[in-house]
């Protein structure tokens, strides 16, 4: 199953999602409107309202919450991508230009919150205090995840374990919760829910990990962001972690240098040292491992098509090249 499959399989939830998006977007501030309906319908993946859909109708659900659990999960997502993009500074995301970049950091800003609280809105619509209250920690989390990234970048001592750390905060926390979510919206037994979380927690690792290699192996036109950004804005991600490891004393010294200026000049040796160090397949390997697990969690579940389609997405998460 490929990831037109995937997605033709949910097509019709997922067409309800963007309606309801549309609808919940809409507020009486016209820069609201502009600016929320820009980044909501710039060409993202809608991963995470996908996982929630999937997770619930694997599940056996047959209601219609999951479409409103889906928008939940998709405004808090784009409310994280706006400040992320304030925070990093960045200009370009998914080919197109930055919000922030197009309307400024204040109003990035704001409409980020606006969408946060519309998404707490639309929780308590749902009235379920589990709902609210996987939501909340995980929003908290996320939060902690981008302090803990901001207190990384220009250290070049940062190590493997706290990188994962703020990839399991700052990405991972949110597909979790779309997982789990799907789960507890059917009542889903225990067990059933722990091994939603537990996929979706590791395709989120994966994902992360996968964009984190890209950064370093494809065009800027097949990503959709700058080569380098990580770089630029000194993220010590796992490529350039690894790479300073197994590298000799002069290509670690280039990588250090670079992650604690923030330099993209030396991208194009720096990429290459990441290629003679192992540090892209390294990467692979770790995104790999986190997405066995991820597959490996889904066993508890009778056999179905949208079983089959989250294996397929876990797949998906590694073997993509944007």
């Amino acid at each position: 199953m490929d990831i037109q499959s995937i997605y033709s399989l949910i097509q019709d939830d997922l067409a309800s999602v963007d309606a309801l998006i549309q609808s919940r977007l809409q507020s009486d501030v016209a820069l609201i409107n502009q600016l929320g309906f820009y980044i909501i319908n710039s060409g993202g993946k809608r991963l995470r309202p996908a996982i929630a859909i999937l997770s619930a109708r694997a599940c056996g659900y047959q209601g219609d919450k999951h479409i409103n659990l889906a928008t939940i999960i998709e405004f808090i997502h784009t409310a994280t991508l706006l400040h992320d993009d304030v925070v990093d500074n960045s200009e370009m995301r998914r080919g197109q230009e930055t919000a922030n970049n197009l309307w400024g950091n204040e109003a990035s800003v704001l409409v980020g919150d606006f969408l946060y609280t519309r998404s707490f809105e639309m929780m308590v619509e749902m009235d379920s205090m589990r709902l609210m209250q996987i939501l909340s920690r995980t929003t908290n989390i996320i939060a902690e995840g981008e302090v803990l990234q901001l207190l990384n970048c220009h250290d070049a001592d940062t190590t493997e374990a706290r990188y994962l750390e703020v990839i399991h905060h700052k990405t991972a926390k949110l597909f979790e919760a779309a997982g789990q979510l799907g789960a507890v919206i059917c009542d889903a037994p225990v067990e059933i829910e722990r091994a939603m979380s537990l996929y979706a927690m590791h395709l989120g690792s994966a994902f992360q990990l996968v964009d984190d290699l890209l950064d370093y192996s494809q065009s800027s036109e097949t990503i959709g962001k700058n080569i380098g950004d990580d770089l630029a804005e000194g993220k010590p991600t796992l490529p350039l972690i690894y790479a300073m490891r197994q590298g000799n004393d002069e290509q670690a010294n280039i990588i250090r240098q670079a992650i604690e200026n923030g330099e993209r000049d030396r991208i194009d040796e720096i990429v290459r040292i990441i290629n003679e160090t192992g540090a892209i397949d390294y990467t692979a390997r770790a995104a790999s491992n986190e997405v066995a697990h991820a597959k490996a969690a889904l066993n508890v579940l009778p056999d179905s098509d949208y079983r089959q389609a989250l294996l397929a997405l876990a797949d998906f998460s590694v073997n993509r090249d944007y």
